[in-house]
């Protein structure tokens, strides 16, 4: 049956036999992936070796988004399309949580699709580079990576601040980052609670008001905007925020360091480390 006529329940079946049939019944490692995933990028230059890697997604030389932009400049790019992946004949593909319709596409077509989990936790972060270490054929890897991933943890739980004090993750026109999210876990490893009023789930806004009369005690920052260039960089400078929080209120963590686990969750627990001293 041609792709296009067929019903989309049966490409969104294939791509779900897929993600639950895990490794079972392939003993032999992938020898062409393809990454349609931020994250999935990363993991992949961490963990394959270089023959199998067959296509990055056009974020991974994005060095505002990814921590290994410079290691993923020497492989080729797909465009944000079912062709350019089919074209490359994948054995694998790993997806994103949020690219549905192309993962069903793309099963539709007899790719084998994996979903690159979003983590939620610095749990989640070891347990899924041991599983795609072993999707790979490198479970030693995965070993390894999670290894230091624990190690940078208690490393930063060694400095972690006592008392802890309250924090948010503030980003542009005020959304912050929501108590269930990875950024949320790498906080609390550090001595950072969210205060009573902070949003649960993945996250929401937060008004100046709101900031500026019931506020954390710390501001984590995501982007260092100097200038009101746009809206939402008027939010993040607004000379009342900036009064309210100065440099020994407030500490930066870039997103990149927050968005994936493995190398990136890696270094930025490191990050996390050195900006905790500027709040003692």
């Amino acid at each position: 049956m041609p792709l296009w006529k067929m019903p989309i329940w049966k490409a969104f079946l294939g791509v779900f036999v897929l993600f639950l049939g895990g490794t079972a019944g392939r003993a032999e490692p992938p020898k062409r992936v393809v990454s349609f995933n931020l994250c999935a990028d990363q993991l992949l230059l961490a963990l394959a070796d270089p023959s199998q890697i067959a296509a990055l997604s056009p974020y991974a030389t994005d060095g505002t988004l990814s921590v290994t932009a410079k290691q993923g400049a020497s492989f080729p790019k797909i465009d944000w399309n079912s062709e350019s992946v089919v074209n490359l004949a994948p054995d694998l593909v790993l997806s994103g949580f949020s690219d549905r319709p192309t993962q069903a596409i793309l099963a539709a077509t007899g790719l084998r699709v994996v979903q690159v989990a979003l983590v939620r936790n610095l749990d989640e972060a070891r347990a899924q580079v041991r599983e795609i270490a072993t999707l790979l054929g490198h479970p030693e890897r995965g070993e390894v990576l999670a290894g230091k991933l624990q190690r940078a943890e208690d490393d930063l739980k060694a400095v972690a601040l006592q008392p802890p004090r309250t924090a948010i993750v503030l980003q542009r026109e005020g959304y912050t980052e929501g108590t269930e999210s990875l950024v949320a876990s790498m906080l609390a490893t550090a001595g950072l609670k969210p205060p009573p009023n902070a949003r649960g789930g993945i996250g929401g806004f937060m008004d100046m008001e709101t900031l500026l009369t019931a506020g954390p005690d710390i501001l984590v920052l995501q982007e260092t905007a100097k200038n009101a260039s746009d809206q939402g960089a008027l939010f993040l400078t607004h000379p009342a925020l900036r009064a309210r929080y100065d440099e020994t209120k407030r500490i930066s963590l870039p997103s990149r360091y927050t968005l994936c686990g493995g190398p990136a969750l890696l270094e930025g627990l490191g990050v996390l480390k050195d900006e905790l001293k500027k709040l003692r």
